[in-house]
């Protein structure tokens, strides 16, 4: 079930895509729906993370497919905000860098071990879902002034444990390669 609800929201990646191209981020009805598909799609990476660790459904095909469909649905959501001039190039490319980066990293370390999410991360997460959500919503104009607090404050909880995970892999790679020269 867990890999099922990834697939789904992968799939409602390109819908995502659509409704805001079609829509260009203007119009009442349009963004409302369009926001409401970025809600269920972000919905779902919370239920199936819970549905793998409640059952103990963790499979490689989750933990490989799970990471790229959280990056394409909220890497999608920045660009199409930033190409339609409602968040700034360098707020986006700054997160994108270092989520494709944690990706990486996670990637470049998993015969270590793998790092699992931090608080910090699960934070990160729900910033940037809200604040995308946000901005997508038709907000009346004295309150769309949340939307930046909530992308600033997403930005930097982004930084920062972006800056910890990095710590947290050399830590794991160190470690192994003394435990593996200390075997032999």
């Amino acid at each position: 079930m867990a890999n099922v609800l990834t697939v789904v929201r992968i799939v409602l990646v390109p819908v995502f895509l659509a409704l805001v191209v079609s829509s260009q981020l203007t119009g009442t009805g349009a963004r409302i729906v369009t926001c409401l598909v970025f809600c269920v799609a972000s919905a779902t990476d919370f239920v199936d993370g819970w549905i793998a660790r409640r059952w103990s459904l963790v499979t490689s095909f989750g933990k490989v497919a799970d990471p790229i469909a959280d990056k394409a649905l909220t890497g999608t959501a920045l660009v199409l905000l930033s190409v339609y001039d409602r968040l700034p190039w360098w707020v986006t490319v700054l997160i994108l860098v270092r989520e494709w980066g944690i990706t990486g990293l996670r990637f470049w370390v998993i015969r270590y071990g793998i790092i699992p999410a931090s608080r910090g991360g699960k934070l990160k997460t729900v910033l940037q879902i809200a604040a995308i959500a946000w901005y997508l919503w038709p907000v009346p104009e004295p309150f769309d002034v949340v939307g930046v607090v909530l992308m600033g404050a997403a930005t930097i909880v982004t930084v920062v444990t972006g800056v910890d995970y990095v710590v947290e892999a050399l830590r794991l790679r160190r470690d192994a390669r003394r435990a593996a020269r200390s075997e032999e």
